[in-house]
Parts: structure tokens; C-alpha cells; sequence
């Protein structure tokens, strides 16, 4: 596998092929592994699958933090490196080690842990500035303006993007300062 740019794409186990979401998924993994970047994520299924056949459509490469403690099957078919760790908590602070950059699609419980990590991370001043949260979609808008009044301050380290078009935009600096704000 070549050096690239490692970014880390969180999102729900639950999309199907079909839905908007896993859709999404694997748009967004297309257009970052077009940009030479290497996609990480928990090598599953949902927008995991989507994301990782979107980057392998691009001819990108994979790497799946899977969880033994999950007891699941192997990482998806579209993996190309797995990296199996043995608690959750290691295969997210692996997922947050490995990303130069945080993308963040719609999920459950599990996703608004990783969004968690991050945030709190950035905010505390452990992960580096350089590397964004960006959330795609409207799914966190909630909970985001919730935060909002609780800690202003926090909101500083979210940008959000309508579309996968957009958020890669955002990352490789191709959409314009005005542009940023996308209303939430």
C-alpha cells in the first residue's frame, strides 16, 4: 500500500444498499480515494461497505479497523489492509490515530461515539487542529445547535457540508471560504 493521505469516515452500520446514506457513503469514498487519499474505517457493513466500495471504484485503498470483541465475520470484501484490534475502545482510538481528517455521515449510537472522540478531542486541544470534523448531511444538525448553546466555543472544530461533493471540497480547500457555512 502506498504512503497517502489516511482519512477516517465515520457512519451507521445499518444503511443498505439503495438508501440515500449508504448512497452517500459511496460517493464520498469515491471522491477522496480520486484524491489519493486512503479511506479508514470499521471495515463492516453499512456505510463502511459503501465507502469502502466507493474508494475501491476509484481504485483506492482501504483500511478496515475491525473488533474482535465483535465476533463478527472479516472486514468487508473492498478492504485492502485490516487492522483487527480487540475492544472498542482500541479500534476507535486507532480510527482517530489513523485520520488526517474526520468525515462524518449519519448513524446510530455508535457513530455519535466516534463524533464524540473527536470533538472532544479538538476541543480539549489533543488532535490536532489540522484535522477536521466534517459533518455530511443534515442528520447531526440537532444535536450540533444543541451544542451550540451549551458551548458555543465547540462548534468551531464542525464544519458541515450538504454533499460528499462538498465536504471533499471543504478538505481539499476547492470550496471558497464564503462557502463554508452551510447553515447549521
Amino acid at each position: 500500500m502506498s504512503k497517502k493521505r489516511v482519512v477516517t469516515i465515520f457512519g451507521g452500520g445499518s444503511a443498505v444498499e439503495g438508501d440515500g446514506v449508504f448512497e452517500q457513503a459511496v460517493e464520498l469514498g469515491f471522491l477522496l480515494a480520486s484524491r489519493d487519499c486512503t479511506i479508514a474505517n470499521g471495515g463492516y457493513g453499512g456505510t463502511m461497505l459503501a465507502a469502502a466500495r466507493g474508494a475501491h471504484k476509484a481504485g483506492g485503498d482501504v483500511i478496515g479497523v475491525t473488533c474482535a470483541a465483535f465476533r463478527r465475520a472479516g472486514p468487508n470484501e473492498y478492504v485492502t489492509q485490516e487492522i483487527q484490534t480487540h475492544s472498542l475502545e482500541e479500534r476507535l482510538r486507532t480510527l482517530v490515530e489513523l485520520g488526517s481528517a474526520y468525515f462524518v455521515l449519519p448513524g446510530g449510537t455508535g457513530t455519535l461515539l466516534e463524533l464524540a472522540e473527536v470533538w472532544e478531542l479538538k476541543n480539549k486541544r489533543f488532535a490536532s487542529a489540522s484535522k477536521p470534523i466534517i459533518i455530511v448531511g443534515e442528520f447531526w444538525k440537532d444535536l450540533i445547535g444543541l451544542m451550540q448553546k451549551a458551548d458555543p466555543k465547540s462548534i468551531r472544530h464542525i464544519t458541515a457540508a450538504a454533499t460528499p461533493s462538498q465536504a471533499v471540497g471543504l478538505f481539499d480547500g476547492s470550496v471558497p471560504t464564503t462557502d463554508r457555512e452551510s447553515g447549521l
